[in-house]
Parts: structure tokens; sequence; C-alpha cells
């Protein structure tokens, strides 16, 4: 499978959509809204039902136009077989140097999940691509602020409790990007099949993006 990240889809929104069990069969309809929202990062987690498939399914269909990437990997299994899919980024909640080590090696982005500041240090030695501070919730953007002041090299991706009305301060903060799950998928609007309520989610969070960055 074909691995290749593209930083610049990326850097056109620094936001990590976080698609956990998530109905399969409504993935790529989700995916196309979030396409064409102006959006272009996916994680399809590990503990979801036919995770490996659909990471395949989504990789192809939108290569060179969307990142896949796998989230909660937390052992070498995990990870052979995101890699396998053709996950193009990788996401732990946890540090595992050993799947930090084979992503630097295979030159795939990995994101490992830390708490404490003496945590996140180790992670970003190991050679974590950005840091996942994780949970970040009861940390606020404020934790962000003061992690950098004195590890000002650190990219730091804050992921849990973060939506619309505030994910931007975390990037004022700092933050090279943010994750985002329950916020881009209300469950009951997915429920619904109300794709145009699902695809106004996505563009919200572009265009103040985008505003907050000309």
């Amino acid at each position: 499978m074909d691995n290749k990240f593209y930083p610049g889809l990326f850097d056109t929104a620094p936001i990590i959509g976080i698609m956990r069990n998530l109905p399969q069969e409504h993935l790529e309809i989700i995916a196309e809204n979030y396409f064409q929202s102006g959006l272009t990062c996916l994680e399809i987690t590990m503990n979801s039902a036919g995770a490996a498939e659909n990471i395949a399914k989504l990789s192809k269909a939108y290569a060179g136009r969307l990142n896949i990437g796998a989230g909660t990997v937390c052992t070498m299994h995990d990870l052979d077989k995101a890699l396998k899919a053709g996950a193009q980024f990788i996401v732990s909640p946890i540090v595992n140097k050993e799947v930090i080590s084979t992503c630097v090696s295979e030159n795939v982005p990995v994101y490992p999940g830390a708490y404490t500041p003496t945590e996140i240090y180790q992670a970003w030695h190991s050679g974590a691509t950005m840091v996942k501070v994780f949970p970040a919730s009861n940390l606020g953007p404020g934790y962000i602020k003061e992690m950098l002041a004195p590890l000002d090299y650190l990219k730091l991706l804050p992921t849990g409790g973060i939506g619309l009305t505030n994910f931007s301060s975390y990037l004022s903060a700092g933050a090279k990007g943010v994750g985002i799950g329950s916020h881009l998928f209300p469950k009951d609007l997915i429920q619904n099949q109300d794709w145009i309520a699902i695809k106004q989610i996505f563009t919200l969070f572009k265009e103040k993006y985008t505003a907050q960055n000309i």
C-alpha cells in the first residue's frame, strides 16, 4: 500500500477528524463531505469495526486529496495492520517507543499520546512527528502555552474535549494541530443521515480556521 503523507494537505487545515465506531456504511459519504468542506485529515481508530479495511478503502479513494491515518495504535500488531492497510499517519493514546521508531524508519508521521511534561518530552525525543497531548479536556489552551514557554521546539497536537468554540484557542496557544472527535461527528446527525448538517459542521471548522489565519 502507498503510505504517502501529504504535509501540504495538513497545513491547509491542521485538524484531524477522529472517526471512532462510526457506522461503516456511512464512512464514504462522511469522507466525501469532509473533503468537499476543505478539511484534509481523517483518523480511523483501530478499535473500530473494520478499521483496516476502511483505511484501505478511503486511502485509495482519496489518494492525494485526504490524508487517511490510523488511531488508537497501541501495539506493533496494530501498527502492522495499519501500515499494511495504507495508513498515511499513525496516532496513539500512549508512548510505545517501538511503534514510534518503526514509523520513523518507515517515514510515516507518528503522533504518540502523552500528558505530563516529562511524558511529552520523552515522546518528542523518541522521534514523534508531533506529540498528541491527551486528554487535553482538563488541561486547556493555557497548558499548551506553558509547555511551550521552556520547550518552544515541541510540536503539540492536543486532543480530547476540543470543539468549534475552543479549537482556535489551542492553535493560538502554539499547538500545531488539533484532534477532534465527537464535535465533528455528532452521532445523532449521523444516525439520522443528516449529511447537510454534517457538512455544515465541517465547513464551520474550516471557515473558522481560515478566518483566523488570513
